[in-house]
């Protein structure tokens, strides 16, 4: 069960992934990454890394690539504002196309698939042991790092807000 849920997952990242490469309109682009995505969060969840499942899902899908699609919406994209490629951008784009897949070869020839790899830790990636390590032995600097970043936060406000004359 769990080989076939990974397999299919696999199979609707990389064809996602293509069809991001492959759209003609950027504004679908967009929305086939943000479902790429989410295929990378069904993975990490697959992993037992639930906290990196939930990190990918917040910040990538909910904040970057909604950002990316609000962008591209008010970007205006259309073919009379496109410039023409020329013949010499075309073809470096070929050779380095090529040079990737020969990169992408000569990397699958080189790995060997073997036996898939057990934890010797079944709880390793849970959030609880995060929470353990973050609020036991590392509380001090996790705690320093959240005053810092509240500080860069009411610092950038200040910096922004304009005088009043």
């Amino acid at each position: 069960m769990g080989a076939s849920v990974f397999y299919l997952v696999a199979f609707l990242s990389i064809f996602f992934a293509l069809m991001v490469i492959f759209a003609k309109n950027p504004v679908h682009s967009v929305l086939y990454l943000i479902v790429t995505f989410f295929t990378f969060t069904v993975h990490y969840i697959l992993l037992n890394a639930q906290f990196l499942a939930v990190v990918n899902f917040i910040v990538y899908m909910g904040a970057i690539m909604v950002l990316f699609l609000f962008v591209l919406m008010l970007l205006n994209l259309n073919k009379e504002n496109e410039p023409l490629k020329s013949g010499l951008v075309k073809i470096l784009g070929i050779v380095a196309g090529c040079c990737l897949v020969v990169t992408l070869v000569g990397s699958l020839k080189a790995t060997a698939i073997s036996n898939p790899l057990v934890l010797q830790n079944a709880d390793l990636g849970l959030v609880k042991n995060l929470g353990k390590e973050l609020f036991g032995p590392f509380m001090l600097p996790f705690e320093l790092s959240s005053i810092l970043l509240l500080t860069a936060m009411v610092g950038a406000v200040l910096l922004t807000k304009k005088e009043k004359v």
